[in-house]
């Protein structure tokens, strides 16, 4: 689409960024990015760049802008089966991906080349997106996805395209990676993969001790994947305190064709989890904790086991049946602590959330190692992620109180030498963005010397900006 219309586009998931945007440009290949580049600035327009509009800090969408939706610059390019590099557009999203590159290859070839990760609770995501925001799955032992990427084009303020990589451009690689699109667009990317293997389904009930022990007392060149859904029933003494661990091990035994038993949510079933963990949260911990463990044993690629069901619009139909005066939906929250401190951290969020007046609606916990490659790097030592959705009604009522919910959070995570992700809310003091991101001040200066006239920006960028502009 190509509009001179101003437009209102939001996020996908909270629905919190409304936002009027001039124009909307769809471009489709290298050429149509660089000529949207040179329109924007022979109009003196503004810049910012989605993909599937996930991201809920407003980083992908600034007011009065030209938007540039990327979603139809959408192509594999090149596959070095011998390397295991896929080279793709920025606009892909990761079902396209996957798919793609399974069809590139024979099916006996040896190795089978597969993703390493990708983000997890959403598929429809692009891998622009991701190396913007500097993303990480499920896995055991591995850094933010910028340890997976060889190479990328991005396309400047002046319109040209250069190649980024840890050898050529290495500066624009360490600021592109983790830079929201604030240094120019991410065209085509070029990614490591790594042999697809299958894996076994690991369920157990775990603490938290014994969830931060697992990298060390298991062989994580088996155990691949793992992620740990805590208890949410703010009554129970288990709140935020036991869950349910599901982990994925390298096995030998070759997936069945066809398996009648493999059991899977699908949109009706997280539907249902979604209503019950609104109104009866001790259910809705059995019920989940029973259906996985009921999965335990069942066999995957290591690839597709990453995708997942996430119903959109969701809360529109949970309202209805609510009964709810007004809009509602979850906001994410991410934060990070020190392994060795994510019971106490974890005991300590229980007590300020116990109340239940911000409700958990879904949290989960995964472990990331350390990147020590990107300028506004956010996992600087190996984390205890701890990501949680909290119900968010939008009235001005509802949204302080959810903003209170999270700043107190960020303050308990930085009281253990913690931090936070930045994609989700815009809602830390600048107080709280320094203590987390001690290098933003550094961040915002490079966007400033490398992009004066500010082609590409976001209403994300000019909140950051002004509030450390502030005196």
């Amino acid at each position: 689409m190509n509009s001179a219309t101003p437009l209102l586009v939001n996020d996908l998931h909270s629905q919190l960024n409304p936002t009027r945007v001039t124009r909307i440009l769809a471009p489709s290949g290298s050429a149509e990015i660089a000529a949207a580049i040179d329109a924007a600035s022979a109009a003196s327009a503004q810049l910012s760049i989605s993909g599937s509009r996930h991201a809920m800090g407003g980083q992908q969408f600034g007011t009065d802008t030209w938007l540039l939706d990327l979603r139809r610059h959408a192509t594999i390019r090149h596959f070095d089966t011998e390397r295991g590099l896929v080279t793709a557009d920025a606009g892909i999203e990761w079902p396209a991906l996957i798919a793609g590159c399974a069809a590139l290859q024979l099916p006996t070839a040896s190795p089978m080349w597969g993703i390493r990760q990708k983000q997890t609770g959403a598929d429809r995501l692009t891998l622009g997106g991701a190396l913007a925001a500097n993303i990480h799955g499920r896995g055991l032992r591995l850094p933010p996805i910028v340890g997976d990427v060889e190479a990328f084009t991005l396309v400047g303020p002046d319109g040209l395209a250069r190649s980024c990589s840890r050898s050529v451009h290495s500066d624009l690689f360490r600021l592109g990676i983790g830079g929201y699109g604030l240094f120019g667009v991410i065209s085509e990317v070029t990614l490591r993969l790594t042999p697809r293997v299958p894996v076994e389904r690991q369920v157990e009930i775990l603490t938290l001790d014994e969830l931060v022990r697992v990298p060390t007392e298991r062989d994580t060149t088996d155990w691949l994947y793992g992620d740990f859904q805590y208890s949410i029933d703010e009554r129970s003494p288990d709140f935020l305190q036991r869950g349910v661990f599901s982990a994925y091990r390298r096995c030998a035994e070759p997936l069945p064709s066809h398996d009648p038993t493999q059991r899977q949510l699908d949109d009706s079933d997280w539907e249902e989890l979604l209503w019950l963990a609104h109104t009866d949260r001790a259910k809705v911990w059995d019920v989940y904790s029973s259906f996985y463990l009921s999965t335990q044993g069942q066999r995957y690629w290591s690839d597709t086991h990453q995708l997942s069901v996430y119903p959109d619009n969701y809360h529109v139909a949970l309202d209805r049946r609510l009964g709810s005066p007004c809009p509602c939906s979850e906001m994410i929250s991410e934060l990070y602590v020190p392994r060795p401190a994510l019971r106490e951290f974890m005991g300590r969020a229980a007590d300020l959330l116990r109340s239940g007046a911000t409700p958990v609606i879904y949290g989960t916990i995964r472990l990331i190692e350390r990147d020590s490659e990107t300028l506004l790097a956010w996992a600087r030592e190996p984390w205890a992620c701890i990501i949680f959705n909290l119900h968010c009604e939008h009235t001005p009522t509802g949204l302080a109180r959810a903003a209170g919910a999270f700043r107190a959070l960020i303050d308990l995570a930085l009281a253990f030498g913690g931090s936070y992700y930045l994609t989700y809310h815009r809602w830390a003091t600048r107080t709280q963005v320094e203590a987390a991101h001690p290098r933003f001040r550094e961040f915002l200066a490079e966007k400033q010397a490398r992009d004066p006239a500010e082609r590409f920006t976001s209403d994300w960028y000019r909140h950051h900006r002004d509030l450390f502009a502030a005196t």
